[in-house]
Formats: C-alpha cells, structure tokens, sequence
C-alpha cells in the first residue's frame, strides 16, 4: 500500500470531497482520501427520501451523536446526526441548496477574514453548480450551469408545498422562487441537490465524477486514492510541523506521510477533536487527559453554532402526504415501484420540499427567521412514529447567539466528543423562537392549509392568537432540537481566539489546515452544506495558487 502522499485530505465530507476532487483534477499531486466510514454506493443513499431511514439513529452513513445535557432544553441531550462515509452529510441531510445572505460573508470579511467577502465567494458558489434552470450557460450572475454539484427543482413536488407558500402569502409574505438570487426573503420551493431524482452528493459531484454505479470511487483518477475504512487516530508532528497521520487500517495503525500538506476536513465536530487529540488545542484541557501538548491554540473547539429548531405537526387525514396507515403502506409500495421505473414520485421527495426565509419584526435588513414545511409528521428526528398523516413545520433562529463548544471525552478519537451546544444560553434566542412558532401559526391558520383542519400535537394548548409567551416558551424548553447545522469550532479570523487564519492555515504549526464548515466565524442565514462545499472549493485555490492569485481569479471567474 502506498503510505506517501503529497496531500492527505482527512474527512471524505461536503468541502473534503470538493477539494480532494479539484485537487487531483488541477495538478499531479497524489491526493488521499481518508474516510472513516464506508462508500455511499448505497440506495438508502442514492434514492431521496432514504434519508428518513437513515437520520433517526446512529449506523453505518450516521455517527448519531448526543450533546450533554442542556439547561436550556430541561436537562435533555440534544441529538446530533452526522454524515458517516463518503458524502458526509451530503449522503444524509435533506438536500436543501441554500447559501445565506450576502451580508453573512462581508461580516466575515469585517472581522479580518479577508477574501472571504460575499463578492470573493460568490464566483466559487457559481463554480460549484450546474443548476438546472440555466444548464450549461455560465452567464446567470447567480447560479452556474456548467459544475460539478447538481442542483435542481424537484421533480414530483408535493401539493401541499404548493398550500404551504399560498398560505404564507395569505398570511402577507411574498413568495421567493429563488433563495439564492437577487434577495432571499419570502416562502417558495427549495432546490435541492438531486439529478434525475437522485441524490447529488459531494462525493458524487467530486469524486467518482458521476454515476457512482459506473465510476471507480476515484473518477479514474490515478493520482487520486479514496481510502474508506480508514480510521485517523491522530496528526503526526515533527516538532510542530505537521508530516502526516497515524491511522488505523486492516487492524493495525500505519503512518500515512504527507509532502505537502494535511488538510483536516472532519466537520465541525471531528475537525477540532482530531487536532485536540494531536496535541493542538487548550493547554489546560490536553494537559487534563494526558496529551501531550503540541501548541497551545485555545480557540480550538469553541465558538460552536447551531441553528436550535422548534416544530409545529399537525395530524391531517390526507394521503397525499407521508404518514402511517394500511392505506400510506400500499401507497409506499406503488411509489417503490414507480421510482424504480421513473425516478419519480414521493420517492424523489426531500421531505422539506417547501420553506420561508422571513423577518420576525420590520425594521430588520434581512430574514432572522428559516421555514422549513415538511411534508410529514416528521416528530423528534422522525425517532417518534406516530400514526396516520400529518405535515410540520419547523422554525429557527438564523444567527444565534449562544455559543457552545466541543471537547474530548478521552485521548481516543475513537470516543465521540463531548458536545455542548449550550441551547439558549442567550435568551435573545428564545425571544426569535417565540416570535417564529407565532409566525408559523398564523401561515398554518390560512385557509389554504386550515381547509383540511387537522390537529396540532404538542402546541395545541396554545391559544389561538399566539398571546401566551409563557406556554410557547415551555413548548420550545420541552421540544426543540438542532435542524442540522453546528459550525464554527475551529473559527477562521486573526485574533488570538482564531484557529486558522483567512488561508485555512493552523496558527502556530505548519503543513496543517482546516477546510469545512467548522472554519466559519459566524453561522450563515440557511442550509449549511452549499457553503461548506463553497469553502472545499475556495481551499483549492489558495492551497494551488495562494491568497493574492485567488482574488485575481474570483474577479474573473465572476465576469
């Protein structure tokens, strides 16, 4: 086995995947890819509404984390499911292609992480995409027709997206058929990440180049090794310069050398466990369990966002929406059929076919607040199964206040970390939720949704005008979760709190750097994955051609 390498990428996720694949397509560098987790050459994976088997528990394409316990939430541990394999979470999440606001990058950019204003990052949003509605055209200034990562509209929509948007439009919001064109405030339809009614994951988009049934994991790449089943133990330093892995391979721990450069891609919960378990991290907390301490980075593993969501289900006696019954069995069972056959129907659906962007009071510059209308029932992570149909839809707080944190539970990598997201450890984000369960209410009582009645599960005790803060308040301590999106832990600025600087670059070692969404200062306005996958592709530039070459380029690639 080959055990040199010029770059080795730690994390076959979202960014890792973008930029190992952009990587061994720009050069002759060999390029590894080192995933814990197996091949996404899976059904569950490739076939949309997979997901809702493959979210509710921890298995093979989900580490199905808990947090500690939160005060905030009445003492309960938080779920937190991961992407596990090739893909990350692209192989597991509900496909959304959202990018936030461009006013999310220039604050970036205002806290010292220049190159990462919206105009810098806009071009390799636009690289990254081959979006449907303008396929192989590169002049729509919003959206690419010619990349890698499909993005399209769904193919056999639900009609009760359709109700939802005309509700909120009853309700007095706009409708938006693009969150990712000139403004982002309003309810429509989300485009997702599919092609042909199939899920579009990174490692689909970057490595395999395609149809992962007719590809090698690689693309047929030959400076390009995809190793799965590779378990990264720890970074290997010479003094502080790092030179490769330790991994666990076959039952036997092998050091994998990198002449370049390693790049550690493992999400906002691995990334900082791996450099921790390193060495590279606070002081005091290596020095805890017994690691010897390489550099003393204090930032590493703070700074931890969430988006925190709140529900509202509705039970509702409608087939066309996904549910359990004798009559949704045979259903599901015609709609397996037809997929097989089409690629079409329910099976094509990312279940959070419909969403808003809106603001919880006027006055403010851009949305606070993100929809998501679910087109079942869809309680605590769809753990719960309840019977009959229903629709729900969820609300959160687009930029949180609270910050949390990522530790070690033991010098093992092999432990999951301790993750403490510390829920509504700012009341301000209670205020938002409060103020987003009365909007969602409201769109919910329009007569284009209140025509099917219905009854509400855990907010039906709530009055009828929304007035009782202190129930709301209750229902959200009692209920609400992460929706999927925890950023921010290995925090990208030039502070000392700083963990890399504008270039991904590791403070205070070299040959080391984070590329995901772990880097990003502050949560963006949306769905993180297309950002994250945005960053996989920034990466690439400034690793090929470095910060000043890759301004000159975004203002091309921008024209």
């Amino acid at each position: 086995m080959e055990t040199t390498f010029d770059y080795l990428v730690v994390g076959g996720g979202s960014a890792g995947c973008a930029l190992a694949g952009r990587l061994a397509d720009s050069g002759s560098d060999s390029v590894a890819v080192l995933e814990t987790g197996g091949h996404d050459h899976h059904v569950l994976v490739s076939t949309p509404a997979g997901c809702a088997a493959m979210l509710p528990r921890a298995g093979s394409h989900n580490y199905g984390y808990r947090t500690v316990p939160q005060p905030g939430l009445n003492g309960r541990r938080g779920y937190q499911p991961r992407g596990r394999g090739l893909g990350g979470s692209s192989s597991l999440n509900a496909m959304i292609y959202t990018r936030g606001t461009p006013a999310d990058y220039d604050r970036w950019a205002s806290a010292g992480c220049d190159g990462w204003a919206w105009d810098d990052v806009l071009p390799y949003f636009r690289r990254a995409e081959c979006n449907e509605r303008v396929a192989g055209r590169d002049d729509d200034p919003w959206h690419g027709g010619s990349g890698p990562l499909h993005v399209s509209d769904l193919r056999t929509p639900n009609p009760f997206g359709q109700r939802f948007i005309e509700a909120a439009q009853q309700a007095g919001y706009r409708r938006n058929d693009d969150f990712n064109g000139v403004d982002q405030e309003g309810a429509g339809w989300y485009q997702v990440t599919q092609h042909g009614g199939e899920r579009w994951n990174a490692a689909r988009a970057y490595l395999h180049r395609g149809d992962a049934a007719d590809h090698a994991s690689n693309g047929g790449r030959e400076n390009l090794a995809v190793m799965t089943g590779t378990q990264v133990l720890r970074i290997a330093f010479e003094g502080r310069h790092a030179v490769g892995v330790v991994v666990r391979l076959d039952g036997r721990e092998t050091l994998l050398r990198a002449r370049r450069e390693v790049i550690v891609s493992a999400g906002a919960f691995g990334s900082p466990q791996l450099l921790m378990v390193s060495g590279v991290g606070p002081a005091s907390h290596l020095r805890e369990l017994g690691i010897p301490v390489v550099h003393d980075l204090p930032g590493v593993g703070a700074n931890l966002q969430d988006h925190l969501d709140i529900i509202v289900h509705k039970r509702v006696a409608a087939s066309e929406l996904f549910g359990v019954s004798v009559g949704g069995a045979f259903r599901l069972l015609a709609e397996i059929l037809r997929y097989r056959r089409e690629r079409t129907g329910m099976l094509t659906s990312n279940f959070a076919e419909a969403g808003a962007f809106l603001k919880s009071h006027a006055g403010l510059d851009e949305p606070d607040l993100q929809l998501h209308f679910v087109v079942g029932m869809a309680d605590d992570h769809m753990r719960r199964i309840r019977l009959g149909h229903g629709y729900s839809c969820h609300v959160c707080v687009l930029r949180p206040k609270s910050r949390g944190e990522v530790r070690l539970a033991s010098p093992d990598i092999r432990e999951a970390p301790m993750i403490d997201p510390c829920f509504l450890s700012d009341p301000r984000d209670l205020d938002g939720l409060v103020a987003g369960v009365r909007i969602v209410r409201r769109i919910l009582a329009q007569p284009q949704l209140a025509a099917f009645g219905g009854k509400e599960l855990y907010s039906a005790h709530l009055p009828a005008d929304g007035g009782d803060d202190s129930a709301i308040r209750a229902m959200i301590r009692a209920h609400a979760d992460t929706i999927y999106h925890p950023v921010g832990t290995c925090r990208m600025g030039m502070d000392e709190y700083a963990v890399v600087d504008p270039q991904l670059r590791v403070r205070g070692v070299e040959g080391l750097r984070v590329v995901d969404a772990s880097i990003m200062p502050t949560l963006i306005g949306g769905n993180t994955n297309a950002p994250a996958i945005m960053i996989g592709e920034r990466a690439h530039d400034l690793i090929r051609h470095g910060p000043r070459v890759v301004l000159r380029m975004a203002e091309v690639l921008a024209v």
